[in-house]
């Protein structure tokens, strides 16, 4: 599916030595490289607006990320490696492009993979913006600001938890707002504050329609569990990748990693894809009696994710580092779509203080 672009945004396709991608480019090609990596079911597209509004003097640089867009098809994602795959992809597109340092910004996921860099390539990192991150502890399954498992094989996380009906609403391209299942009903719903609706409604629900369905990609393969919500993740594709059992090492790395990076966490208020008590979590729908057998709070409480990034930062803070924490108010998943004149105050002064190194 080839979406369009806005007036002033390039795509190429780029070859690394590890994957071919579509990759949109803004800004004189001699300017300041920010790196920016999307979310889960979307593309390079979510971040095109944002990248026309740099500063002068400013590269724009956003990939269609491994399983996503116009991504190499071929090229399936080793859930058992968390954001490795992700990461490693993004090091080789600036080796391909020959960038030393970038600034790096990335939203849910994309967020993710920022955790993942900081802990294995700081050094070529200038300063770090992430938006409405996934957990460092990953998704589903933890119940303290430790990442602490609710049980010992994760379940509750991964590929297994994403329904027959969603999968079906993505094969079959389903564009209506009637089917509750499908993701133009997700998007009004998890990811924009109603009522808002992107002028760009179309081309983002192109966009998350592009994930790639395969064995190895959406929604990935699963291993029953005997712990409620009876599975835990499997070993290949993004939801599976984003799982706990992962993910959670990167945690001490990212904390132990030199140098360390000044990090910038901007998070719509109302976000209901990421926060302590998210939608989607198998422990709130649970206690809405949603899904049968929740066996309550003290043993699956919803996930505290906004606390486990916090702790983390602080942590990461407390071994040198920095970060600031901004909420916008009457946003969502995607502050930077939806308020973007107050999201990029805060970006593009985070960007010049945070200059070449």
């Amino acid at each position: 599916m080839t979406i369009p672009t806005l007036p002033g945004i390039t795509p190429q396709t780029i070859s690394s030595r590890r994957i071919a991608t579509r990759v949109l480019f803004s800004g004189p090609d001699d300017g300041a490289p920010v790196l920016f990596l999307h979310g889960n079911a979307s593309s390079a597209t979510w971040w095109e607006e944002t990248m026309l509004a740099l500063p002068a003097g400013y590269c724009g640089i956003a990939p269609d990320q491994r399983g996503f867009g116009d991504a190499d098809r071929d090229k399936t994602i080793d859930a058992t490696r968390g954001a490795g795959d992700w990461a490693d992809d993004a090091v080789a597109l600036l080796d391909a492009l020959g960038i030393e340092q970038a600034h790096l910004v990335g939203n849910s996921l994309g967020g993710m993979v920022v955790w993942q860099l900081l802990a294995d390539a700081p050094d070529r990192l200038l300063s770090v913006t992430v938006v409405d991150p996934g957990s460092p502890y990953g998704f589903g399954g933890t119940k303290d600001e430790a990442g602490t498992p609710c049980y010992a094989d994760y379940a509750g996380s991964g590929g297994g938890l994403i329904g027959a009906p969603v999968v079906e609403a993505v094969k079959s391209g389903d564009r209506s707002l009637e089917n509750p299942f499908g993701y133009r009903s997700g998007l009004r719903r998890l990811v924009f504050r109603p009522p808002f609706v992107p002028e760009r409604e179309e081309d983002l629900l192109s966009s998350s329609l592009s994930i790639h369905i395969s064995e190895q990609g959406f929604p990935g393969d699963k291993v029953m569990s005997p712990n409620w919500p009876f599975v835990t993740p499997g070993v290949w594709g993004a939801a599976n990748a984003l799982s706990p059992k992962y993910v959670t090492a990167t945690v001490a790395q990212m904390i132990a990693a030199q140098p360390k990076r000044n990090v910038l966490w901007v998070r719509g208020c109302d976000d209901l894809s990421v926060s302590d008590n998210a939608a989607a979590d198998m422990a709130t729908l649970g206690a809405l009696g949603l899904v049968p057998g929740w066996p309550g709070a003290e043993i699956y409480p919803p996930q505290p994710m906004l606390k486990q990034t916090r702790a983390v930062l602080e942590r990461y803070s407390a071994a040198g580092g920095s970060f600031r924490e901004v909420v916008i108010d009457e946003a969502g998943h995607v502050p930077f779509i939806e308020k973007p004149d107050e999201f990029n105050v805060l970006f593009h002064a985070h960007l010049v203080v945070n200059g070449k190194r």
